[in-house]
């Protein structure tokens, strides 16, 4: 619900004063012009957000949910435009901070303008008005582009996290109206994407199945940093020791270990006990420098005379994995879990080499201060369902 920010601060007003005159008196605007953006907020969300008495206004369920969510915006939004210039917290509007977040993601007028569906002096004059009541640049000319001060990058930042709780307000409504809006967005890391996550949106899908689901794959780093932009509402795989950031949080759900494969007619398949040695003169294909994949398969070789090994494919893909196995002699290391089906069906044979400490522990991660949706809430659960149906089977 990306509506205007003044009607959210006058609704604001009157949830808490009970009455259109004080806070019409609170906001510093007519009668009129309170009762006019109540209007239009309640059309918008399709409901009552209050009830009418001779005692004053009284909040509807709807009107609950609403003030929840709006609070939370402002709560975020309110510090970064106060440091900016204080001015801002009644002057900006939603569209001159949508010009902001396009033109620090973009760091172009013209592709920030096509972002938004504008013309190119819609955005610059957002930008402009926006400069004038800070009192100051907010986008520094340079050969690669404009790049955002770090006082517009906060404001940005908390732009994009006000417009998400807005975001969340709707879902919230259509809640209370027996309706479904929105999508959930989740940031999938490899482990979650071929066993935990389609058994948790089956499980999901009975409950809600017209919900839309979006997921987003790419590496950690790539999908923390949209988590914590608001654009993924939760990310799936493998927890970070140390916490990555304070602003996140993460949930355990089970403990995962690695495991060894190959292709059905790999050589080290015959029979003869496999060493360490036997594995360093192997082709592999291993996951990316940085995950914990990959520092558990390096330390498997440290103090081997002669090193670990030389041939090596760095890849998060399980297919790409899968097909380089079946048609090459190359091995993979790789979450016992994510190659289960695999395992199963055949395609792939675990190696008769023992790996001992590749456990690691398998969860979500969100952001530190979210607060799930209703059917976040049902998704996460059917995570959690199948999570433990998982360390059953283990």
């Amino acid at each position: 619900m990306k509506a205007n920010l003044r009607h959210l601060r006058v609704f604001l007003a009157v949830a808490d004063s009970g009455t259109i005159t004080r806070a019409a008196a609170l906001c510093n605007v007519t009668q009129p012009a309170v009762t006019q953006a109540v209007a239009k907020l309640e059309r918008r969300a399709g409901t009552a957000l209050f009830r009418r008495t001779p005692q004053g206004l009284f909040q509807t369920p709807a009107g609950v949910a609403l003030a929840g969510r709006v609070r939370r915006a402002f709560a975020i939004l309110d510090p970064a435009l106060s440091d900016l210039a204080p001015r801002l917290r009644l002057t900006v509007s939603t569209p001159q901070l949508e010009a902001l977040v396009a033109m620090r993601e973009s760091e172009n007028f013209t592709l920030a303008a096509r972002r938004l569906g504008l013309a190119q002096p819609t955005v610059h004059r957002a930008i402009t008005r926006l400069e004038e009541e800070a009192a100051r640049p907010l986008f520094e000319r340079t050969s690669y582009g404009m790049i955002a001060t770090r006082a517009a990058q906060a404001v940005a930042q908390a732009a994009r996290l006000a417009f998400a709780e807005l975001e969340q307000a709707e879902a919230d409504l259509a809640e209370a109206l027996g309706q479904e809006v929105g999508r959930i967005v989740v940031g999938a890391l490899p482990l979650s994407r071929s066993h935990l996550l389609p058994r948790a949106i089956g499980q999901f899908r009975r409950a809600r199945p017209t919900l839309p689901l979006r997921i987003v794959e790419g590496p950690y780093t790539e999908l923390l940093a949209a988590l914590r932009r608001g654009e993924i509402d939760v990310m799936i795989g493998a927890l970070r020791d140390p916490l990555p950031i304070g602003d996140v949080a993460q949930e355990w759900l089970f403990d995962d270990s690695l495991t060894l494969v190959a292709g059905p007619a790999h050589p080290l398949l015959a029979g003869a006990p496999v060493t360490l040695a036997d594995l360093a003169r192997q082709p592999w294909v291993v996951g990316p420098l940085g995950t914990p994949t990959r520092a558990r398969f390096d330390a498997l070789f440290e103090g081997l005379p002669g090193g670990g090994p030389k041939s090596l494919v760095e890849s998060g893909s399980m297919i790409l994995m899968r097909e380089l196995l079946r048609e090459t002699p190359h091995l993979g290391c790789i979450s016992r879990m994510q190659v289960a089906p695999e395992l199963a069906r055949g395609t792939l044979v675990e190696l008769p080499f023992a790996l001992a400490g590749t456990s690691r522990p398998i969860g979500l991660t969100t952001r530190a201060d979210w607060m799930p949706t209703l059917a976040q809430s049902a998704f996460l659960d059917a995570l959690r369902l199948v999570a433990r149906e998982a360390g059953d089977e283990g």
